[in-house]
């Protein structure tokens, strides 16, 4: 696990990585973000900004997610990108989010497949403010099932690179 808490955090602009991703039933790798004011305000009302949830057994399929007050766990604000003949784990692509102050854009190898708007939640939207960077594969829970003997380990999530970006004033 990758975590800026406390060493990096920033509001808006360009947040990417490349990433080659991990393969098999019950591995769950994420490149996402919290509200760096998670000690002060508990998850949800902190925000979450998923970047990219990918679910092991489903190789051709990412999501992209919000989490706030109102609509967090199975109640977020979601959307997936697929590819017809091609699969995550197999080269390397490029996950980010585009964030503004009334709007996340969510991209794939530069393809915009989701916006975000916060007329588009059901609940406050607290993207506003600091969020820092997590990326992690975790194994088994809820999202994805648990490994199967059909599921290879050691496991890798192989990050390039990740890179901000921040609009100039």
């Amino acid at each position: 696990r990758l975590n800026t808490k406390g060493v990096f955090e920033q509001a808006y602009g360009r947040f990417e990585a490349r990433i080659k991703m991990p393969w098999g039933p019950g591995i769950w790798p994420a490149f996402w973000m919290l509200g760096a004011n998670i000690d002060q305000v508990p998850w949800p009302k902190c925000g979450e900004i998923d970047i990219m949830e990918y679910r092991g057994q489903e190789t051709n399929l990412i999501h992209g997610s919000l989490h706030g007050p109102g609509y967090s766990g199975g109640a977020a604000i979601t959307k997936s990108y697929g590819f017809t003949n091609n699969r995550f784990d197999v080269d390397f692509h490029v996950f980010a989010v585009e964030w503004g102050e009334d709007y996340i854009d969510y991209y794939v190898d530069d393809t915009l497949y989701q916006r975000i708007k916060p007329e588009d939640v059901p609940g406050e939207w607290v993207y506003n403010q600091p969020f820092y960077i997590i990326l992690n594969v975790a194994v088994g829970g809820n999202y994805v099932g648990f490994p199967t003997p059909q599921t290879p380990f050691p496991q890798t999530m192989l990050v390039d690179y990740v890179k901000v970006y921040k609009e100039a004033n």
